[in-house]
């Protein structure tokens, strides 16, 4: 004897499984676009000093400081910008997360969080 289901029932059945994978239908892939991100050099600092991201996504520095600044990769110098005079900017893309600071004014620091 088969057993038929009524539309509600499969569409409670369909709402469940659907939400227990991310809200993703079966079959469905989800596709990160990457974004670029604005970190602000102003009153020597960098704003938001904390950047969450996600790999792949670029960071662009602007520096609206009227003094010069750069960004260098904190614990191992593995990556560095170029000096920026004011209303230059530099960017790059990041695939993992990065503590940084201004080489020129040592206690400007911030960090990109990869997630």
């Amino acid at each position: 004897m088969k057993r038929l289901y009524s539309l509600p029932a499969v569409m409670v059945i369909l709402l469940l499984f659907t939400a227990c994978n991310g809200g993703h239908s079966p079959g469905s892939e989800v596709v990160h676009k990457p974004a670029t991100h604005t970190v602000e050099i102003t009153q020597m600092q960098f704003r938001p000093a904390a950047l969450y991201i996600q790999s792949g996504d670029t960071v662009l520095f602007m520096n609206h400081d009227m003094v010069d600044h750069d960004i260098t990769e904190q614990n191992n110098k593995s990556w560095h910008s170029s000096k920026l005079s004011s209303g230059q900017s530099w960017k790059m893309c990041f695939e993992t997360s990065s503590d940084y600071y201004c080489s020129i004014h040592e206690v400007m620091k911030g960090k990109v969080v990869v997630r």
